[in-house]
């Protein structure tokens, strides 16, 4: 079992009562992390709410809706308490929204907006905001991470078709943002990157998808594991290889 973060670090998930993020706060207290986890609507979130009964002390729930301002500021405004002076070794931006059977010529501009918001611009924002708890690097470990989950739909180079345009445009942004993002963070020594987990059996990827929940996250926190400063702002997926923007 790969070591914890950082003893003295914690890690904030996003998006993580069910799916790839519920799966990444599992291993992470598998492992001896201690999380905070992050949802919509905690008192449905059940599985999150037994893994925090499982763990006491190591795992804190606390609402969240990435997309609006007044949510991620509430958060923001919580985070010292639960983090009692500790900082955050690892930034999971997971939270994401999907919209299926997009048709050119029928394409709406709200499922468009709400994309952009979820998807590009409350990571961004969030990131900005809890920028004064994450780690900076030290003489005994290195600045945090902040890992943004993308998907390689947002690659320019690699679109072929029209498929999923609400999405594809808000993964296209946030892969911008994480660019910035990096070049913002790097005279802290904090490492940003955009990760592709591959096509994974979550309700967003659906039954035939490829990868196990488990094995992706598996995969996914062994390139975070072996993140270095040379790798803050790259695109990367689940074996560490580079996409193509």
């Amino acid at each position: 079992m790969p070591e914890p973060i950082h003893a003295d670090l914690q890690c904030l998930v996003t998006g993580a009562s069910r799916g790839l993020g519920l799966e990444f706060v599992r291993q992470l207290l598998a492992r001896g992390d201690r999380v905070v986890a992050t949802c919509r609507h905690p008192g449905r979130a059940t599985a999150l709410n037994t893994l925090a009964g499982e763990h006491p002390g190591r795992l804190h729930v606390l609402p969240l809706d990435v997309s609006s301002a007044r949510s991620r500021d509430e958060l923001v405004r919580e985070l010292p308490l639960v983090l009692e002076g500790a900082r955050l070794g690892l930034l999971l931006n997971n939270a994401g929204v999907l919209q299926g059977g997009e048709r050119f010529g029928t394409v709406a501009e709200s499922d468009l907006e709400a994309s952009l918001r979820t998807n590009a611009t409350g990571p961004f924002l969030l990131t900005q905001g809890v920028a004064p708890f994450l780690a900076d690097a030290g003489t005994s470990q290195r600045g945090a991470i902040v890992a943004n989950l993308s998907s390689e739909i947002g690659s320019l180079a690699r679109r072929t078709e029209f498929r999923t345009p609400s999405y594809a445009i808000g993964k296209a942004a946030q892969n911008m943002g994480s660019v910035l993002l990096g070049r913002a963070l790097a005279p802290r020594g904090i490492v940003v990157v955009a990760l592709h987990p591959g096509w994974v059996r979550t309700d967003m990827g659906g039954a035939q998808a490829t990868t196990a929940a488990g094995d992706a996250v598996s995969a996914l926190l062994a390139v975070i594991d072996r993140l270095d400063a040379a790798d803050s702002g790259r695109f990367l997926d689940s074996q560490g290889r580079e996409l193509p923007w």
